[in-house]
């Protein structure tokens, strides 16, 4: 006995040992691992050509790189003021590529590039265009010209420009932004509440850190430029704002429910045992648990997810479970290594039926769905060897419990009375089958957005803003490419005179092209070749001043830069350094695999049937792909849901095929999953019946619910020597679920709705399958007291 003891006792020291040990590294390696809201952690590690350039563009695209401002609750002339004055001191901040509020400020860069390249960079300039009658068109143009609004800006440009290519360069830069309305030359809301302006950040969508300090420059300015005025307000809308405040809010919410969990949980805890000792040593399964599965998701993907993180606190509601069940069954006189001997074998059983539903996950094409898997695989080991190994030997000499006895009778009772409502139970069950029947496939979210953490009212003042500004909105993209970066950008070329005759027809409102910003070799070369030698030139532009109201030597400078853009080297893309334009020509031409894509956004689309079809049937248009971006992302979801249907379907046989040899016993399985199966329905009905529409994140909780729910079903099936076991045994697993409603009731009141959908589903299912469990179960109460008689 007393050698035993000793290697009981070094068997310990070993196991607290390599918890320790543990606990060391998971921290480094959780201080080492950053947390991302990015939502394309929740899109597939391998997607398909059009799926990828679905995740850049949510990763890295312009679309995500823009900041929608708005400036409201003072007069509108003071609003339009502070909207000059934010505009010009974030204009030429590093952290800002380019602001936007309808003046005609800030474009020095671009400016010049237009200016210095116009005779490139024009589809104006053809070889007719600057014989003598294409000049003296161009010259009468222009004393027309002169005569409107336009005419002071022209007739700085005429001697040097008669041809007018820059108006047509900076009337064509500006026609996609022609969508605001306009006080005072500032861009407004159409009812004049709102200044507005379109912030474009230097840093992709998916750097937090620096979309951060972008926000904190924004709101700096706006109050050293409002000064001790303090009505006007400062509203910012964005992907970027969105994922700072997503980050921040799942971080706030899950410490929020972490604390109020642990508190809830503790005052529980506190109230049956008694003893801050067993208090705390009922949480460390749970927290070590939390601690290795950001470690082992951090050591697997690099990143943890915020959701992920979020989604620790319910390990709390779980693995804390383990350690009830062993202090609960823990009778005066006997060692708690004898009870864990004991139940041990449910526990695995239990543990593994978990771990095979989340198996399913761990196998998924969706990273986030991968580390949610991993994530909870690794808890609820880690609980459970924690449980196994370390309790006992931190544990009193002699530790039992009684006071949760004293409530076992109470709920053996009530057990014991919950049979008679297996005929409502049942009904319960068939009405919320029919239920679900009935609603069909809309009790499924279909879109993408379903799996967004970003609050209701936040994208409803996203889509007003977007509305008012007339901001890219991530609709229909052309997309087309070619070997090299000059072969995508001829190919873009090529659709120009089929989106101007879409535009035309109405189709389209208008369209954006990288070869507008940057023309292909052989475009520059051509147009480089429609420019006519000096005395050619000098010759035409004499014969066509005749008899119009010009200088002869007017327009020298003319001469001049023609001469010098017939010679000049062509554009590349280092051209544009220095300029907004840079970042523009980037997010829409860009390297794909071995080749280059380049995206022509389309603006306006009417009727996306009819453009598809003429897109199809358009000679030039063959090889490019039109893509609705937001008709792609609900086929990519869809896709997502059918994948984790199928997983959850795999991990709910593969559950049964577990339990089923683990009991050998046909009843026995029917009563373990009938139960389990009960709860599942009514929850999807009950949710559904509330309202919600049901995504990936509530069937990653209806598997918890089988998890959490499995435990339940075993324990009340499994024969217990005595009644006094058997009632500790249903005072442990109320007291658990009481543990397990709180950890994810907790959630549940979470305003990001991932986390809320999770946490109600959790908590409700798991209330219904041990009250379901305790229905169905078998009634051995009276076996159990006669064994204990005759002992």
């Amino acid at each position: 006995m007393r050698r035993s003891r000793w290697w009981a006792g070094r068997g310990a020291g070993w196991g607290i040992a390599l918890w320790l040990a543990g606990l060391i590294a998971c921290g480094l390696l959780v201080a080492r691992t950053p947390v991302t809201a990015d939502l394309s952690a929740f899109l597939p590690r391998s997607p398909s050509p059009a799926q990828q350039l679905l995740v850049d563009q949510l990763r890295d695209g312009v679309v995500s790189r823009l900041i929608l401002v708005a400036i409201e609750g003072d007069a509108p002339d003071r609003l339009t003021g502070l909207s000059r004055g934010l505009a010009a001191r974030l204009r030429g901040n590093p952290l800002v590529a380019t602001v936007e509020n309808g003046e005609r400020t800030g474009r020095g860069a671009d400016g010049a590039y237009l200016w210095s390249n116009r005779y490139l960079l024009s589809p104006a300039v053809t070889p007719d265009r600057f014989t003598a009658d294409g000049l003296r068109q161009a010259l009468e143009n222009d004393l027309r010209l002169l005569q409107s609004p336009a005419g002071m800006f022209l007739k700085q440009a005429l001697p040097a420009d008669p041809t007018a290519e820059i108006l047509r360069l900076t009337d064509r830069m500006l026609d996609g932004a022609a969508g605001p309305a306009s006080r005072d030359g500032v861009w407004v809301s159409p009812d004049g509440a709102r200044a507005l302006l379109l912030v474009q950040t230097t840093a992709p969508g998916f750097d937090l850190d620096a979309q951060q300090k972008t926000l904190d420059l924004i709101q700096g300015a706006f109050d050293q430029v409002r000064g001790t005025d303090d009505a006007a307000r400062l509203v910012m809308t964005g992907p970027g704002v969105f994922s700072v405040q997503t980050r921040d809010r799942i971080e706030a919410d899950a410490t929020r429910a972490s604390i109020t969990a642990t508190l809830l949980v503790a005052g529980v805890m506190l109230l049956v045992y008694r003893s801050l000792r067993v208090l705390a040593l009922s949480l460390l399964p749970a927290a070590t648990g939390a601690l290795a599965g950001v470690a082992a998701v951090g050591l697997g993907f690099g990143t943890v997810h915020g959701i992920t993180l979020g989604f620790g606190v319910t390990l709390l509601g779980e693995s804390v479970d383990y350690a009830i069940y062993l202090f609960t069954q823990t009778q005066p006189g006997s060692p708690a290594r004898r009870t864990l001997l004991r139940i041990w074998p449910t526990l695995l059983l239990g543990v593994a039926t978990s771990i095979v539903g989340f198996g399913a996950m761990l196998v998924s094409s969706f990273s986030g769905l991968a580390q949610l898997g991993l994530f909870s695989i690794t808890g609820l080991l880690v609980a459970l060897a924690v449980t196994r190994w370390v309790l006992p030997a931190l544990l009193p000499e002699g530790y039992s419990t009684e006071r949760p006895a004293r409530l076992a009778p109470v709920l053996t009772a009530l057990t014991g009375a919950a049979p008679a409502l297996r005929l409502p139970l049942a009904a319960a069950t068939l009405l919320s089958l029919a239920w679900l029947v009935h609603q069909g496939p809309a009790v499924w979210s279909a879109e993408l957005s379903s799996l967004s953490p970003v609050a209701e009212a936040d994208q409803t003042l996203d889509e007003a803003l977007r509305r008012d500004l007339g901001a890219p909105d991530a609709g229909h993209l052309l997309v087309t490419g070619g070997a090299t970066a000059d072969e995508a950008l001829v190919a873009a070329e090529r659709l120009a005179a089929p989106l101007e005759a879409l535009a035309r027809d109405r189709l389209i409102a208008g369209y954006d092209s990288p070869a507008l910003t940057l023309p292909s070799q052989a475009t520059q070369r051509a147009r480089q070749a429609a420019l006519p030698p000096p005395d050619t030139l000098r010759a035409a532009l004499n014969e066509a001043l005749q008899g119009l109201p010009f200088r002869p030597d007017a327009f020298a400078p003319f001469l001049t830069d023609v001469e010098k853009a017939r010679t000049m080297p062509l554009l590349t893309p280092a051209s544009l350094d220095g300029t907004s334009m840079k970042l523009k020509l980037d997010s829409l031409l860009v390297r794909n695999g071995d080749g280059w894509t380049a995206m022509l956004p389309l603006r306006g689309v009417s009727d996306p049937q009819a453009l598809a079809a003429r897109v199809a049937g358009e000679v030039a248009a063959r090889g490019a792909v039109l893509l609705n971006l937001k008709e792609e992302s609900d086929h990519l979801y869809r896709t997502y849901r059918q994948e984790a249907l199928t997983l959850a379907v795999l991990g709910a046989a593969a559950i049964t095929l577990l339990l089923a040899a683990a009991l050998r016993s046909l009843r026995s399985l029917v009563m373990a999953v009938m139960p389990l199966a009960a709860a599942v329905v009514v929850t999807m009905a009950i949710l559904t019946a509330l309202g919600q529409a049901l995504s990936i994140f509530h069937l990653v909780g209806l598997l918890l619910v089988v998890g959490v729910g499995s435990n339940y079903s075993l324990l009340f099936e499994r024969r217990e020597p005595s009644a006094a076991l058997r009632e500790r045994t249903v005072a442990s697993v109320a007291i658990a679920n009481l543990c397990t409603v709180i950890g994810f009731g907790t959630l549940a009141f979470s305003g990001i709705p991932v986390l809320q959908g999770i946490g109600m589903t959790v908590a409700i299912g798991a209330f219904l399958s041990l009250a379901f469990a305790a229905v169905l179960s078998r009634q051995d109460t009276a076996a159990a007291r006669e064994a204990e008689g005759h002992a």
